[in-house]
């Protein structure tokens, strides 16, 4: 077992403590630099938006045409989340649509959350979220679907979301405080791009012969409605067939 893989295992364990989290993060001199530059500019925004970094959840919505990831943070035991920042991904790799397998260089789109964090990334600071997930495991190619997919630093990617190291400083330490408030799977979800009508209108006569995509997007259409509509997270279902039921 390499030494990523004990880190993430030893990190994915301690995220199950809670209170401890953010304890067991600081032991690492990125994180405590992040906390250092970092958190009074974090605790700003949240108070400008009237979320209490002690009751913190969020949530994140990438969009990969756009080339962005939405921070939204609400305060435990409301409804409606709130948008804190956007970060510009700074690197992109692949085109529209699913990875679907090993070295096609593509961004995951769907419903994923972040399984692991990395203090002591070859990327600066790290998050990976969980692909494949169960319906990338359904549609993908078996055996080979790839995967440590990451948000990060350093500005390089043959398939994750890099940001900038100064913002990943950020982003990093509001997962950090979420992790740490009890949060147990902060969601991530995926997009090709911002689906509002027209564009979805526009993916679907493009590639209207690319039934997976089509699919997928429909899907990723439906749950973009309702949180636009309620800025609150829809239910996500994964079926047997690769599709989701959402409500």
């Amino acid at each position: 077992m390499n030494k990523l893989v004990l880190i993430l295992t030893a990190l994915l364990f301690l995220s199950l403590m809670p209170g401890k989290f953010k304890e067991n993060q600081k032991r690492y001199s990125r994180v405590r630099t992040a906390y250092a530059e970092k958190e009074a500019g974090v605790i700003k925004l949240l108070t400008e938006k009237s979320v209490e970094i002690e009751k913190l959840e969020i949530y994140l919505r990438a969009f990969k045409y756009e080339k962005e990831i939405e921070l939204w943070a609400r305060n435990k035991g409301e409804k409606k989340f709130k948008l804190i920042k956007i970060y510009d991904v700074c690197r992109t790799s692949g085109r529209l649509g699913p990875k679907r397998k090993e070295g096609d260089f593509q961004i995951p789109e769907g419903f994923y959350h972040i399984d692991a964090f990395n203090p002591a990334s070859s990327y600066y600071l790290s998050m990976r979220i969980n692909y494949p997930n169960k319906s990338d495991r359904i549609l993908g190619y078996k055996q080979k679907l790839g995967g440590n997919i990451c948000i990060h630093g350093n500005c390089v990617t043959i398939g994750c979301l890099p940001i900038t190291d100064n913002e990943i400083k950020e982003l990093y330490l509001f997962c950090i405080e979420a992790k740490d408030c009890g949060q147990s799977n902060i969601p991530v979800t995926v997009y090709p791009a911002r689906l509002t009508n027209n564009n979805y209108k526009n993916l679907v006569e493009k590639y209207n012969s690319e039934k997976d995509k089509v699919n997928l997007w429909t899907d990723l259409k439906a749950a973009y409605d309702k949180f636009s509509e309620s800025k609150s997270l829809p239910t996500v279902t994964f079926l047997q067939s690769g599709r989701h039921e959402i409500k």
